[in-house]
């Protein structure tokens, strides 16, 4: 038996239908209120959306139940030795509580502990309550794992972005180092690969009317998937960073995007997606600086993030209005963002001793301290009532003494409420906080914020990768990890350990390591002027310093830049003196674009004032050769000039006096020149007729090509 039916097996056990359990219903309210109060079941086949969330509470080593319609915690399931910091993710029979290393299962009828199986990857997953769920998506081992009823390990044979799921039960899932996208349907052991983004292009999953949508941030861009690929872009009208994170699924009209690294919170438009209309413009929201933020998470109508620098929960509408600011109680790491499929969100403390329930209507906040309901008798029983000044109950009459064969029976005192008992051992750390990635040449960077130590001083942490793993010191705030594929994006988790064990696991986002990000070297420019205003302008490759070219940014003084692929552009309408500048634009993997060093030109642009002109001023003749002095104005452009008799000369650069020759000719008496001049403004001709002076004088001279000149031009010519 190999891993993968191995791993199928295992998860196989843990969903198998109970039927010892014969009221059991797909439904999470159905089975809460089985425990809790006796009712009836519902009728046979009857699936229910699951109610409510599920969380694990440090302290009392148990799993609660928070009715979000309710605000109140309704079920308790004793799950001792659970890792702090565990989710808990439920299906239509059972509840899981899913460490990094191990997953337990509960019965949601019973609350009672199954069994528990190793995790099929030693990191934390992503969990998805859905249909014919639940399940736990392994991002960086490219593993998906479906606990519902069939059970199965998915290979997807890469590492992943978040996924996300229909209605109907399909899981999307986006493999982050080919682009592949591919569904998984409900019951199915094999993922389908449907669509596939650009090479080099980073992206993500989202939901736009229960349909599949992917975001390109690489292009700026949003593709509808369907069966035959991608669909047509709809640009974003906004500029993303790679670390851009899209929400699950859109508010109205608006899709809600966070880019981290801008501070900023934007909603687009996603009209144009199934409809012939521009789309209106993004809207886009503030965030606070120098925080680190988990989301967007969405339902019908608002937009959820956590900022755990703060430990604050913030809630918007569809108009990016703030509807509320509200403090996660707890301590740990960061608080856990999660949308239940009854259309609320819930914010788990990192300890699970409160959850934070967001109507998923108004965006309103409360907090279920569910601490509290674990110090109670039973976890879900309504507050003992206060009693109000002047309401007390009259002091009893003191009893009769009684026979002394009968002894008196002592009255107890009703039980009061206690604080959680303090931790009498230590228990594994908390997760590693602000877990950052930063690419190098076959090498990543990571750093953390330590973890909670929970009683024990932390002894080492250590780093997870597809491939691999490296382990540092208790007081270590970063690590190096080296001997990674270039081009490769990676996924890379840190958990940290003291003498209880191995805490939870926290991870940075995919990084795709590459050489060195240094900026392109400055190109070779050549610059030409020429009349009218025009500058032609050409330059060859710089050396990109082993990035990507993406584009060249070439600029004129007076023009601003231009983005082009090629190698040569032209300007017009310059006058004087004016600075061309061309830079290569780079980029290593899926990080942010490089401007490389500026090689620049000079160039001076002449003005003509009009057309050019030209005029004989003298023909002088020698040893078959003739003297053409000329007058040239090219009207403050450079000019050329030519002399033409039975022949032309080679064109001559000609400015003011100047002297064209013509050799090897012979002549006899008058003779006609025509002498041209030519500059970018235009062309002028001077003709000349008459005797070439020789030795100073008007005399004739017939020389050796005479008879030539004489059948030439005998038509032209009177001798």
């Amino acid at each position: 038996m190999n891993t993968e039916e191995q791993g199928t097996t295992r998860f196989s056990v843990m969903a198998r239908t109970r039927a010892a359990v014969a009221l059991v219903v797909a439904g999470c309210l159905a089975l809460v209120g089985l425990a809790v109060t006796g009712q009836a079941s519902t009728p046979d086949g009857l699936e229910f959306v699951q109610v409510g969330h599920w969380v694990y509470n440090d302290a009392a080593q148990s799993a609660f139940h928070v009715d979000g319609s309710t605000n109140r915690v309704d079920a308790r399931a004793n799950v001792p030795g659970a890792a702090p910091g565990s989710q808990v993710v439920q299906g239509d029979d059972s509840g899981y509580v899913v460490e990094r290393n191990r997953v337990t299962e509960f019965d949601k009828a019973t609350l009672s502990v199954e069994e528990s199986t190793p995790a099929p990857a030693p990191e934390t997953p992503f969990v998805m309550e859905v249909a014919g769920g639940p399940y736990l998506v392994y991002r960086n081992a490219g593993q998906i794992v479906r606990l519902g009823d069939p059970a199965a390990t998915v290979p997807a044979g890469g590492p992943l972005s978040r996924p996300v799921a229909t209605a109907d039960g399909t899981v999307w899932s986006h493999r982050v180092d080919n682009g592949a996208i591919c569904e998984l349907p409900k019951g199915a052991a094999v993922l389908t690969c449907v669509a596939n983004l650009p090479p080099g292009h980073g992206g993500g999953l989202t939901l736009v009317g229960d349909r599949p949508v992917v975001l390109d941030t690489t292009g700026d861009s949003l593709h509808r998937v369907g069966l035959d690929g991608l669909g047509d872009a709809l640009p974003l009208g906004i500029k993303l960073s790679p670390s851009a994170q899209v929400a699950n699924s859109a508010v109205g009209d608006r899709l809600a995007i966070a880019d981290p690294e801008r501070n900023q919170l934007h909603l687009i438009d996603i009209g144009g997606l199934d409809q012939d209309r521009p789309s209106a413009k993004p809207i886009s929201v503030e965030l606070s600086k120098g925080s680190r933020f988990n989301g967007p998470v969405s339902s019908s109508n608002v937009v959820a993030m956590v900022d755990e620098t703060r430990q604050e929960v913030l809630t918007f509408d569809g108009s990016g209005t703030l509807k509320s600011t509200t403090k996660v109680p707890g301590q740990g790491s960061a608080p856990r963002l999660a949308k239940g499929e009854d259309n609320r969100i819930y914010v788990d403390s990192s300890d699970g001793s409160h959850v934070l329930v967001v109507n998923g209507e108004d965006g309103k906040v409360l907090d279920v301290d569910v601490d509290k309901a674990a110090n109670s008798q039973t976890a879900g029983a309504p507050a003992e009532p206060q009693s109000q000044p002047g309401n007390e109950a009259p002091p009893q009459q003191p009893q009769q003494p009684q026979q002394p064969q009968q002894p008196q029976q002592q009255q107890q005192p009703p039980p009061t409420r206690k604080p959680v008992p303090p931790v009498a051992k230590a228990t594994p750390p908390g997760a590693p906080r602000n877990v950052g990635a930063t690419a190098g040449d076959g090498s990543i960077k990571v750093s953390w914020s330590p973890a909670a130590d929970n009683g024990a001083r932390v002894t080492g942490y250590r780093l997870t990768w597809s491939g691999g793993s490296l382990r540092v010191g208790g007081s270590a705030r970063g690590a190096t990890v080296s001997g990674l594929s270039n081009g490769t994006p990676y996924v890379i988790t840190v958990v940290a350990e003291n003498s209880a064990g191995i805490g939870a696991g926290a991870s940075a986002k995919a990084v795709v390591p590459g050489p060195a990000s240094r900026p392109a070297a400055a190109p070779a420019v050549t610059a030409k002027a020429s009349a009218g205003g025009k500058v032609s302008v050409s330059w060859t490759q710089p050396d990109l310093r082993g990035g990507t070219l993406v584009h060249y940014l070439v600029g004129m003084t007076g023009q601003g830049d231009r983005t082009l692929s090629a190698t040569a552009t032209e300007f017009t309408g310059i006058t004087g003196t004016a600075t061309v500048t061309v830079r290569a634009v780079t980029k290593f993997g899926s990080g942010p674009a490089l401007t490389g060093a500026a090689g620049s030109r000079k160039v001076s642009i002449p003005v003509a004032s009009g057309p050019p002109k030209i005029t004989i001023t003298q023909v002088r003749g020698k040893n078959n050769t003739l003297f053409v002095s000329v007058n040239a104005d090219g009207k403050g452009l450079p000019a050329t000039c030519t002399a033409e008799f039975f022949g032309t000369n080679k064109p001559a650069a000609c400015s003011g006096a100047t002297t064209l020759v013509i050799p090897e000719v012979g002549w006899v008496g008058a003779i006609t020149i025509d002498a041209t001049i030519k500059t970018d403004a235009g062309t002028a001709t001077d003709t000349w007729r008459g005797v070439p002076t020789v030795n100073g004088g008007g005399l004739f001279w017939l020389g050796p090509l005479a008879l030539v000149g004489l059948r030439r031009r005998k038509d032209k010519e009177v001798l």
